[in-house]
């Protein structure tokens, strides 16, 4: 079901249109950081794409932090809210050691954020949710959609590269307690099973769409991580793959 769910969403062409991505600025990083010299028009071409990489997943974490900060007003206790703030303060722990790398890159990380943020904006807003249950099913399944991507993607990517992302993903485990509770109200009360699994199906998918509109529209990137397979297939494999961990993750909620 995840599966069939999954390849609806790939290229869909009665989406609604996608936000409009501006032109990265070419602002001077902050003194004392200096851009890594070129050794050629192809590590040119490589550097650039990691570059703006990094530069959406840059804005991802930011968005990402400021959303668990709004949704966690709907906690319903202390224990509930520290938890979330845990989840927020990781964001930020990423998004510092992504702007350092947009910094070495000759990018201005205010700049990256700004170029990227209506996506991630526009994402939030359609899966705003209206409930506890359904914020702590966004906080974990966006929580390994972001891992999934990540683990993904570092395998098209150059070793220090990946060791940026293996830096980023060595603290991806904050959302377990949202787990435990969503897995715990289900088992007490059968009846938000389904609701909660149509709202897990949903955050797939918009989350595959709004993807779709980012690597659209950065074909550095697309090309950075389907490098050597037919575009299509490549994709599709790509989000395959995602969809499948996703199902996993459901499960472990006890939905799906």
């Amino acid at each position: 079901m995840i599966a069939s769910v999954h390849r609806c969403q790939v290229y869909l062409v009665n989406a609604a249109a996608p936000p409009t991505i501006s032109t990265m600025s070419t602002a001077p990083p902050p003194s004392g950081v200096s851009p890594e010299p070129i050794a050629s028009p192809e590590a040119a071409v490589e550097s650039s794409a990691i570059a703006k990489l990094f530069a959406v997943l840059l804005a991802g974490e930011y968005a990402a932090f400021y959303r668990l900060i709004d949704e966690s007003r709907m906690a319903p206790d202390v224990r509930s809210k520290i938890a979330i703030a845990r989840m927020a303060a990781s964001e930020i722990g990423h998004f510092d050691i992504l702007a350092e790398q947009i910094a070495a890159h000759g990018l201005d990380p205010a700049a990256a954020v700004e170029r990227y943020r209506s996506v991630f904006d526009q994402y939030h807003q359609v899966t705003t949710p209206k409930t506890w249950y359904e914020a702590l099913v966004k906080a974990y399944v966006g929580d390994g959609l972001a891992a999934d991507f990540y683990t993904e993607a570092a395998g098209a990517l150059p070793a220090d590269a990946q060791a940026v992302v293996a830096s980023v993903m060595a603290e991806t485990s904050n959302s377990r307690f949202a787990r435990e509770q969503v897995a715990a109200a289900v088992a007490a009360n059968p009846s938000l099973r389904s609701p909660l699994t149509l709202w897990g199906r949903r955050l797939l998918g918009e989350a595959v769409t709004h993807a779709q509109w980012v690597l659209a529209a950065e074909e550095e990137v697309a090309d950075l991580l389907f490098a050597g397979t037919a575009s299509l297939q490549g994709v599709a494999s790509f989000f395959d793959t995602i969809a499948e961990e996703h199902g996993k993750r459901m499960s472990d909620l006890g939905l799906g």
